[in-house]
């Protein structure tokens, strides 16, 4: 007899309405008190407009926000950007598609976010996004090669506030498990770490290692053909206790007691993610970094106004 599927009831549906509305409005990304021009250096900047400065990086992303929103290209961009900002009554220059295309593989995305009080209980997950190369239909009607090239996002989610705190960028030939150790290293210091949840591909002691290193819990699946390690760190120490307790009591038990299902949050987020494009515009890699890190500054924007807060109901 198969399990029934748990209702959930959303508690502030009015608050959670106002703030889908606020996703849509242009004061999100174009505030007439923001800095739009960078400081005085005494050189006149390539792509300047009338003598001024149109480099700055928050012209740079948020151009290049508008370009992820709308998907339309570099000149397209500058142009709708160009008519909003006439449209609101500001009288800001805009950089050209070439200062845009030369500034996106330098440029350093300002990723916001509002954090949370206490431990930040950290949910991992990686998985490829395409970004060239003729794809499955050439496949399927030609008969020809799959060429599409694949890059792999790593994500790592705060589970209250549902915000991207880490994000990591690599090729396809990279796995999921050597990326884990970079992604806490994100976090500042000072923040405390009460837990990182992950997949079963995380189960290595090069993973358990790094979270134990930040004084964090690492819920993590054993592997079905997982032996006990030999308990010289913390890492392992923990991670032979989560060993022993899913062999006792059962892998489903297991991941209802240590809150292993909220990792599908972290797989929520990464389908939002491909919800901005199922592949990535740009070709050279250092602009695709740029690119997916403009992706999460998007989602994380659209995240500040405010989320569901949902219950299980019957």
């Amino acid at each position: 007899m198969s399990r029934p599927t748990p209702a959930y009831k959303t508690r502030n549906r009015p608050a959670y309405n106002t703030a889908l509305k606020r996703r849509g409005s242009l004061t999100i990304w174009y505030d007439p008190a923001m800095t739009w021009e960078a400081a005085p250096t005494g050189k006149r900047r390539w792509g300047s407009v009338d003598g001024r400065r149109t480099t700055a990086i928050p012209p740079s992303q948020t151009c290049l926000t508008m370009k992820v929103l709308s998907g339309m290209a570099l000149r397209q961009t500058t142009g709708f950007v160009e008519s909003l900002l006439r449209l609101i009554g500001l009288d800001w220059a805009v950089p050209n598609f070439s200062t845009l295309s030369r500034r996106q593989k330098t440029l350093k995305v300002n990723i916001p976010y509002r954090g949370s009080q206490g431990p930040l209980h950290l949910l991992i997950d990686s998985t490829g996004i395409k970004v060239e190369g003729e794809g499955e239909w050439n496949a399927h009607k030609h008969g020809g090669p799959k060429r599409r090239v694949w890059r792999k996002i790593h994500i790592g989610i705060d589970e209250k506030t549902v915000e991207i705190r880490a994000a990591g960028f690599t090729t396809g030939d990279v796995g999921d498990a050597p990326m884990l150790p970079e992604l806490p290293d994100q976090i500042p210091p000072d923040q405390e770490i009460g837990s990182v949840t992950a997949d079963g591909a995380f189960d290595t002691r090069k993973c358990h290692g790094a979270i134990a290193a930040r004084g964090a819990t690492a819920i993590i699946p054993p592997r079905k053909n997982a032996r006990p390690r030999r308990p010289d760190t913390s890492g392992p120490i923990a991670r032979n206790e989560a060993l022993r307790a899913s062999r006792r009591f059962g892998r489903t038990i297991w991941r209802r007691w240590s809150g292993y299902h909220r990792r599908s949050r972290a797989e929520t987020k990464m389908n939002c993610v491909k919800l901005l494009g199922q592949r990535l515009m740009a070709r050279d890699f250092d602009r695709q970094v740029a690119e997916f890190q403009v992706r999460v500054a998007v989602l994380n924007g659209f995240t500040a106004p405010g989320i569901s807060l949902t219950e299980v109901v019957g």
